[in-house]
C-alpha cells in the first residue's frame, strides 16, 4: 500500500516529537553530571529525592579540599579522621602529601583500629610503626582507637546484629571526617565509606563480630557471605546513629589507583582502569553508590565490576538502604565548573 506524502510527513512530525519528549525511550545520563541510575538502582529509586555528591576530577591536595569545602561541614570539639593505615608493604592507602593538607584544615587526628587477620597491623605496637613507617605520624596526631579494647553501640534495626563493637576509643571524638580509599576487595566486592566505618572503626573483636555475621569475636572467618555484608551496613549505621548522621560525620571518597584488593592487601592486584576522582557527600550510602556507578559506567571497569558482583557487593548498598543508614538515590554535582 502507498502513503500519500503527506501521511508519511505527519508520521515523521510525530515520531520526531516522540523523541523530544521522550516517549519509552531513555537517554543515558552522563555520570559526573549526576547518575539518577545504575545497574545496581531501580526506577523506583531513582524517582524518589535524590541526596547530593559532591565530584571533582583532580586528585591532588587541591582538589581534595575543594571538594570537601563543597559539604559546608564546620566540625566542631576533638576531630577524627578515619583513614586505612595500608598493609605493608605496597598497598594503595591514600598517601599522607595527598591528605596532608585537608587533615591540618580540621586540625584533625588520624585514627585507624587494629586488624583481625594477622599482618603488620593486627598488635597496637606493629600497627603505630606502620603509621610512622607509612608517613602518616609525620602530618598529624595518631591513635589506634582500639588500643584498650572495644566499646559496644547499639544496632538499631539491624536482622544480624544487636550491637556493633567499636574502638574503646571511639567516643572520645567529637567529630568524624570519614576518608576513603575507594577501591575493590576480596571479600566485600568493594570498599568504600560503608566499610571504613564499619569494619574499619571496629575494633580487632569487632572485626570477627561483623564478618562472621554477629556470631564470633574471635575468628572472622567462615561466616556466610550475605550475613556479612548486611553486617558491614548495620554496624555502619550504629556509627551513624551515635554521630547524629549528617551532623557530626562526613565522607570522602578517592577513586584513585582502583585495583581489585583493598589496602588491607599488602601485594594488591596492578589496577587495569584509569583513576576517575574524588566524591564527597554526607551520605555514606549515596557516596559509595556514586562510586559504584562510576566503575560501571568506566569503559575500563569490567575486572572492578566483576570483583563486585562475584562478591554480591551490592548488597550491602541494599541492606544499608533498607535499614535507614543512607540512601541510594542521589544527585552528582561536579565541582570542577
Amino acid at each position: 500500500m502507498k502513503i500519500k506524502k503527506s501521511t508519511a510527513l505527519l508520521m515523521g512530525l510525530l515520531f520526531a516529537l516522540c523523541l523530544f519528549a521522550g516517549c519509552g525511550i531513555i537517554t543515558p545520563q552522563p555520570a559526573e553530571t549526576g547518575v539518577k541510575e545504575s545497574p545496581t538502582t531501580s526506577n523506583s529509586q531513582a524517582a524518589a529525592s535524590q541526596k547530593v555528591v559532591y565530584m571533582t576530577k583532580d586528585i591532588s591536595p587541591e582538589g581534595l579540599t575543594a571538594v570537601y569545602r563543597a559539604l559546608e561541614w564546620q566540625p566542631k570539639g576533638k576531630v577524627a579522621v578515619k583513614l586505612s593505615t595500608g598493609e605493608p608493604p605496597a598497598s594503595n592507602y591514600l598517601r599522607p602529601e595527598l591528605i596532608k593538607d585537608l587533615v591540618r584544615r580540621v586540625s584533625g587526628t588520624i585514627v585507624e583500629c587494629n586488624t583481625a587477620y594477622g599482618g603488620s597491623r593486627a598488635a597496637t605496637a606493629m600497627h603505630y610503626q606502620v603509621a610512622e613507617d607509612h608517613g602518616f605520624t609525620k602530618i598529624a596526631k595518631f591513635q589506634i582507637l582500639d588500643e584498650k579494647g572495644s566499646m559496644a553501640l547499639p544496632v538499631a534495626g539491624g536482622s544480624r546484629l544487636k550491637e556493633n563493637y567499636v574502638g574503646a576509643a571511639f567516643a572520645d571524638y567529637d567529630c568524624y571526617l570519614i576518608l576513603s580509599h575507594f577501591k575493590g576487595h576480596a571479600m566485600a566486592g568493594f570498599g568504600g565509606a560503608i566499610k571504613n566505618i564499619s569494619i574499619g572503626l571496629a575494633s580487632s573483636a569487632g572485626k570477627s563480630w561483623i564478618h562472621s555475621g554477629g556470631k564470633n569475636k574471635t575468628n572472622p572467618w567462615g561466616g556466610e557471605q550475605d550475613a556479612f555484608l548486611e553486617s558491614m551496613a548495620e554496624a555502619g549505621k550504629s556509627v551513624s546513629d551515635y554521630l547524629g548522621k549528617g551532623e557530626r560525620i562526613v565522607y570522602v571518597n578517592v577513586m584513585n589507583r582502583l585495583s581489585v584488593d583493598c589496602d588491607c592487601d599488602g601485594n594488591p592486584a596492578e589496577p587495569d582502569m584509569h583513576d576517575i576522582g574524588i566524591l564527597a557527600s554526607h551520605d555514606p550510602v549515596a557516596l559509595d553508590q556514586a562510586c559504584v556507578d562510576l566503575v560501571y559506567a568506566a569503559k575500563d571497569g569490567k575486572t572492578l565490576i566483576e570483583r563486585i558482583e562475584s562478591r554480591n557487593g551490592p548488597h550491602t548498598l541494599e541492606q544499608a538502604e533498607k535499614i535507614g543508614l543512607g540512601s541510594r538515590k542521589y544527585k552528582l554535582k561536579n565541582i570542577d565548573g
